[in-house]
């Protein structure tokens, strides 16, 4: 039996695209929302988190996001707002700022850089869950925030006490400890990392937010389909398939960076990266056009 899905099921960590000069284009933001849903096949939406290069946007701008896909899909799927910052009290503005933007939940991250305890994380996290009435996932990826930030599974424990905090969005490359979390707590766990999809999927997570979803959709709602089906065989074949375009996408630059390439080959709205980041060369380029291709084809 899965948890509840809080969230959804399906969701895409979407990026935030850009005009050419490099500020934000709102209306490529709404048409890419609506093109993910509707051709997409995904049922929730990640807004202004890791791929969202929420790290480069202020805070109008985070603003202005949510207010265009709650506008555009909001009634047909699950808007989260990342808020997650290092310091609780512009955490709990930008959750306020989300709620009266219209999005249906928050995105919280660890607080990174300062390196707090385990103590000052759990308070950092629930005083966020306290500061407005949305639901709360949790989003656990010790490699970008920092030696030391991992949620421990007493963390999670304590912190699946809160009545607002649903859910997980894990990258944190720990298998065992999800399991234990996820057999000891309702938490409901979404698999961050598109290569853990499957181990996830069949230790009980109830879903995913997915980088590869932005260009993938439907290939990657698949496999989830298929786990549901209770068909391990052709869920494994059909992640296998899409293992050479995670790679691609997951594995030698940043998911933002990936993605965009492949928008604009396609001609969608994405535009360039901010710095620090750099976009994607034509060498690159090519091997994610090529590992798209194959994802898209059909499975043999």
């Amino acid at each position: 039996m899965r948890p509840e899905a809080p969230f959804g099921r399906r969701a895409a960590a979407m990026i935030t695209p850009f005009t050419a000069d490099g500020a934000l284009d709102t209306e490529g933001t709404a048409r890419l929302a609506v093109h993910l849903v509707d051709r997409g096949g995904c049922d929730a939406l990640v807004l202004n988190a890791t791929t969202g290069e929420s790290q480069t946007t202020t805070d109008a701008e985070k603003d202005t996001v949510v207010r265009a896909v709650v506008e555009a899909v909001g009634d047909r799927a699950t808007v989260i707002a990342g808020v997650g910052t290092s310091d609780t009290r512009h955490t709990v503005a930008l959750a306020r700022a989300a709620r009266s933007a219209g999005a249906h939940a928050l995105l919280v991250v660890t607080p990174y850089y300062s390196r707090p305890t385990q103590e000052a994380i759990v308070h950092h996290l629930a005083t966020v869950a306290d500061a407005t009435e949305l639901p709360v996932m949790l989003y656990d990826i010790p490699a970008r925030t920092g030696a030391g930030t991992e949620l421990t599974a007493d963390s999670l424990r304590r912190l699946a006490e809160h009545p607002r905090i649903r859910a997980v969005k894990d990258c944190a490359y720990d298998l065992h400890k999800s399991a234990l979390v996820m057999s000891g707590t309702e938490l409901a766990y979404y698999s961050g990392c598109d290569e853990l999809n499957l181990p996830l999927f069949a230790l009980g997570a109830t879903g995913y937010v997915s980088t590869v979803a932005n260009v993938a959709g439907r290939q990657v709602r698949a496999v989830l389909d298929a786990v549901d089906a209770g068909d391990l065989a052709a869920a494994t074949r059909l992640h296998h398939h899409l293992l050479p375009l995670i790679d691609a996408v997951m594995m030698e630059v940043p998911g933002t960076v990936a993605v965009k390439a492949l928008f604009e080959a396609a001609g969608l709205p994405g535009g360039p990266v901010r710095g620090p980041l750099l976009p994607a060369g034509a060498e690159l380029t090519g091997r994610l056009v090529d590992g798209l291709k194959g994802a898209l084809a059909p499975v043999s």
